[in-house]
């Protein structure tokens, strides 16, 4: 029984793609950590949709106009609150690209010549126009595997699409993946329309086990992940506890600070501090997403090789040690999780007392700080009022968060620092 297998997977950071590029443009001299890979049939591999540069300069060549209004933008934002725009896409939410993969299974390519397989070939880049919706200029490059044991298609493509922000209620470039793959349901919707595209131009194929699109892959690349994952978490809750153990220590030393009816002052020292616990909490926030995809991947492949267990001997003590793994995984990723809020906490309140009695200067920077983290969406408009209800910022940052009128509360004079509510 021959299977009809299509997978997509994200591509997070510049620099993975790059790599990704390396790989399926055959750039390596040699593949030592894949003996499957006979480079001396490179020659045979099938371009579907050329690319005579490198995959980040042709990405930089087709997201032009995508930089170019980035760039523009930075340009009235506060100098603290910039970044390139390789900065941007690595520590967004978002994909910076899509690879796609189409195979079968591998006597489905017996007795088939080269352009029999160019044929099936053009077949998926057809689903991939007129079933996924991509155009032609959103696909980086597509090329066909021949040098291996199976034969398989690369695509990869850049979701490129024009939104509507909310916010600024203007259009605006961004990469979106669920603009064309939703939901783990719309994707299995995909493979049914894949299955059929291919079953409708006399292939003889059978749809793909729901579920089981990455237990190919080999053990040790998980292993790899996991200990990577690991080692990522250790060096996030690290970083976190020195910087929360050096603010700590700031924060015992200007308790007794004076300050007039109005305002305390704030040591630049103890500023630095709580700006380095800002720095390192978003540095974890930015990998959380990423933690999370890639331990999705993790739970599925040893899921769905609980039924292998019983038939590959081999592979039992592998499972078995992904599984300890992944435990420890779950256990440290929810451990992290759970730091980032405690932090996140104490964050808000710290900026809310330095509304409340912190200078003008302070104050300013205080707000640029709160804007920035609603930005980034670490902090919702309930966050916002309530670290500024009550302040002289308020007004400035319920109109940025887009808080109703009838939730201002009216001002009111402190006389001393105990008449301040710095709770949440």
């Amino acid at each position: 029984m021959n299977y009809a297998i299509f997978r997509s997977q994200p591509i997070m950071t510049i620099n993975d793609l790059a790599q990704i590029g390396s790989h399926n443009k055959r750039e390596k001299k040699a593949y030592n950590s894949n003996p499957n890979i006979k480079i001396e049939l490179s020659k045979n591999n099938i371009e579907l949709k050329p690319l005579s540069v490198k995959y980040v300069k042709g990405f930089r060549e087709l997201t032009r106009d995508y930089e170019k209004e980035h760039n523009n933008r930075m340009k009235t934002e506060r100098a603290d609150r910039r970044k390139t725009f390789s900065q941007m896409l690595n520590m967004s939410k978002n994909v910076v690209a899509d690879e796609l993969m189409f195979t079968a299974s591998n006597k489905f390519f017996d007795n088939m010549t080269r352009e029999d397989i160019k044929e099936w070939a053009e077949t998926c880049m057809e689903f991939v126009y007129e079933d996924l919706g991509y155009t032609e200029e959103q696909v980086l490059h597509a090329t066909v595997h021949l040098d291996e044991k199976t034969p398989h298609v690369h695509c990869v493509v850049v979701p490129l699409v024009r939104k509507f922000d909310k916010r600024t209620k203007t259009e605006r470039y961004t990469i979106s993946k669920k603009q064309y793959i939703k939901d783990k349901i719309h994707l299995s919707q995909l493979q049914d329309k894949y299955h059929k595209r291919l079953t409708d131009k006399g292939y003889d194929l059978e749809r793909g086990i729901k579920g089981s699109d990455r237990k190919h892959i080999k053990v040790k690349e998980f292993k790899k992940t996991t200990r990577y994952l690991e080692d990522k978490v250790t060096t996030l809750n690290k970083n976190l506890d020195n910087a929360m153990n050096e603010f700590e220590d700031k924060m015992k030393t200007t308790k007794n600070v004076p300050f007039d009816k109005k305002h305390v002052l704030v040591e630049k020292e103890t500023f630095d501090s709580m700006s380095k616990v800002i720095k390192e909490t978003k540095n974890a926030m930015e990998f959380q997403p990423k933690v999370e995809e890639l331990f999705n991947e993790v739970d599925t492949f040893t899921k769905s090789h609980r039924t292998l267990e019983k038939e590959n001997n081999n592979l039992q003590k592998e499972v078995k040690s992904l599984k300890t793994r992944n435990q420890n995984l779950t256990k440290e990723n929810k451990d992290l999780k759970d730091y980032i809020s405690i932090i996140l906490d104490v964050i808000k309140r710290f900026l809310r007392e330095l509304l409340q009695i912190g200078n003008d200067k302070t104050k300013e920077r205080t707000t640029g700080e709160i804007k920035g983290y609603y930005d980034n969406k670490d902090f919702n408009s309930n966050d916002v009022y309530n670290i500024s209800k009550g302040t002289t910022k308020e007004d400035e940052l319920f109109d940025y968060a887009e808080i109703p009128s009838y939730m201002k509360t009216q001002h009111h004079k402190k006389k001393n620092k105990d008449d301040y509510d710095i709770s949440l």
